[in-house]
């Protein structure tokens, strides 16, 4: 299995290297003659850079406002007590079930009225706020003793305090495991960029790399694999630093219900 899901990417940065007579000679796993000719393509042919600033910002600024939202919302729902909290965490977590293109066009109207297409606020601002980073994070509060809470409490801290001071600095492993999450979901998301970014300085990478693919002209293929190379090799760094705090994150979440 792990072979299976590992040999595309194998075979994506083997292409990568290969010149063009081998792209389309045969089926070979590694390159006869490898050359670097694809990559100084993208490089200096597409406006590659500015792909890759656009993804980086967009993909910080949603996974930092999803962590910053779910961190609040996912505390209130675990140690607040006020009337309807069980019905609205029932109704936060429902949305995960909703399809994002029921909400797509409501999302883009709304985008529009605010005069944000082909802007990074309107590529941002839908996404700040996670259902799933809610739910996990509450699991996690709840797993959290309330009798260091209540001491600090007596020592005269606020809950303000409280949460910043104690409860985030003990629950950090989870918190930079769903901060990877967002990041890498942010930066692989290619439907809504396509809506709203419509000029090359808000284009992100997935959209990009969707140029290289041309219906007369025909796919670049070396070039392509090229840049899905660079694209891919930031998610899979940031994925392999984080995986032991994501599998304990999840394997801990629900400790507590």
């Amino acid at each position: 299995m792990a072979f299976l899901q590992i040999f595309p990417l194998l075979w994506m940065a083997s292409t990568a290297l290969k010149p063009d007579v081998e792209v389309f000679g045969g089926i070979a796993l590694l390159p006869g003659r490898p050359t670097l000719d694809n990559f100084r393509y993208v490089l200096t042919q597409v406006p590659m850079a500015r792909y890759l600033l656009n993804s980086l910002l967009v993909a910080v600024l949603v996974a930092s406002g999803q962590i910053l939202s779910s961190i609040v919302a996912a505390y209130a729902f675990a140690r607040f007590r006020f009337p309807g909290r069980d019905v609205l965490f029932l109704l936060a977590v429902g949305t995960m079930l909703v399809p994002f293109q029921i909400t797509m066009i409501p999302n883009f109207l709304l985008i529009s009225r605010l005069g944000w297409i082909n802007t990074f606020p309107g590529l941002v601002a839908p996404h700040l706020a996670s259902a799933f980073g809610i739910f996990l994070l509450r699991q996690h509060f709840l797993a959290f003793p309330a009798s260091l809470e209540e001491a600090a409490a007596i020592e005269g801290a606020s809950r303000w305090q409280i949460l910043w001071q104690i409860v985030v600095p003990v629950n950090r492993a989870a918190l930079g495991a769903l901060a990877a999450l967002f990041f890498i979901q942010s930066w692989n998301e290619y439907f809504w960029p396509l809506l709203v970014a419509k000029d090359v300085t808000v284009t992100t990478l997935p959209l990009g790399l969707a140029r290289f693919v041309g219906a007369e002209g025909g796919t670049l293929f070396g070039p392509l694999m090229a840049a899905a190379s660079l694209a891919t090799l930031p998610a899979i760094v940031l994925f392999l630093l984080a995986q032991r705090e994501i599998v304990n994150s999840f394997s801990t979440s629900g400790l507590k219900g």
